[in-house]
């Protein structure tokens, strides 16, 4: 607009309201301001403007409306701070004011979903706004609660402890609502006692106490790069018969027929039909993951909304590629 207009040009103020989008009263308001002077004056005292100031005037409409102050606008246009700045200045606060509009959004959301009295609507909102530091607080509080009375395996505790919520700075709406109902949970009193409870059984009855020893727990790790070999060759599409399959598919069975190896029990013989078998276990657990059961206790729960606040949906195992190689190995190689 401004590049059309004569640049020698003087223009009364009705003229620059209507080039502007600003209302007379606003041109005023920012000549008595300091913000944008008039570039002269009639003998009657009518104020008149300049291409460069109505440039600046459009210039200030578009700072005012993306939320930006008098003071800030007049160091843009004195040149004590650049566009540039004040755009990070404001994009900051904007990003907080959307966390803000989240975090209320997620109440809400919860409000509909609850019969919620004015009591849990205040605690929700508390919940939504907390700290990392006082969230933190608030899990190892559950943890200390949870393994109080009875002395876990070591590495378990450490897993438990680490696996918990990290809320981003800008976090989505889902999060937020699980973090919500994760803070709720990990508050109640019957909830701590009920995890307790599943995790000491977990750990101290059955195969529980084998399966959570350190000895174990190492046989069990050790099979996470066979894994995310097999992964990686199904994500890469890898025939399941070929040389790299079988490879995948031998390690595998090396690792699964020593798991419970000792050195009076060698394990579990390496043979085609355990080969197949373990091939049908691959297929079972593809099922599994198509249609996962819903957490059944409260532990099921804490883990399943950590992992909905971390937005950590890990890429899935590749069950039936696996199989394929476990069953193409069975045959003889050629």
């Amino acid at each position: 607009m401004v590049s059309r207009m004569d640049r020698n040009e003087l223009y009364p103020i009705g003229d620059v309201a209507r080039r502007t989008g600003l209302s007379i009263s606003a041109v005023r308001y920012y000549a008595d301001a300091d913000v944008v002077t008039p570039s002269a004056s009639t003998p009657a005292g009518h104020r008149l403007y300049d291409v460069s100031a109505i440039a600046r005037l459009e210039l200030v409409r578009t700072l005012r409306e993306l939320g930006a102050g008098l003071g800030e606008i007049r160091r843009v246009l004195a040149g004590e701070a650049t566009l540039r700045e004040l755009a990070a200045t404001h994009l900051a606060l904007l990003q907080r004011q959307e966390a803000r509009l989240r975090r209320r959004r997620a109440v809400l959301s919860t409000i509909l979903s609850q019969d919620s009295t004015a009591e849990q609507v205040l605690l929700m909102h508390k919940l939504a706004g907390m700290s990392d530091e006082e969230r933190d607080r608030l899990i190892d509080e559950f943890w200390t609660e949870v393994c109080t009375g009875w002395e876990p395996p070591e590495r378990m505790t450490e897993w438990w402890r680490a696996a918990r919520p990290e809320l981003p700075d800008y976090p989505t709406t889902a999060q937020l609502e699980a973090w919500i109902e994760l803070a709720e949970l990990v508050r109640d009193t019957e909830v701590r006692q009920a995890v307790r409870r599943e995790l000491y059984e977990v750990c101290t009855t059955g195969a529980g106490p084998l399966m959570t020893s350190s000895p174990m727990l190492d046989r069990l790790e050790a099979a996470t790069p066979i894994g995310q070999a097999a992964m990686d060759a199904a994500r890469e599409q890898v025939p399941p018969d070929s040389p790299r399959g079988r490879e995948i598919a031998d390690q595998w069975i090396g690792w699964l027929t020593g798991i419970f190896a000792t050195p009076d029990d060698p394990g579990t013989p390496d043979t085609p039909e355990f080969r197949i078998q373990t091939a049908d276990h691959m297929l079972a657990g593809a099922e599994w993951d198509r249609t996962p059961p819903q957490p059944e206790g409260p532990f099921d729960r804490y883990m399943a909304l950590v992992t909905t606040v971390n937005n950590a949906h890990q890429e899935q195992f590749p069950w039936e590629w696996l199989a394929a190689a476990l069953r193409a190995s069975a045959r003889p190689a050629r």
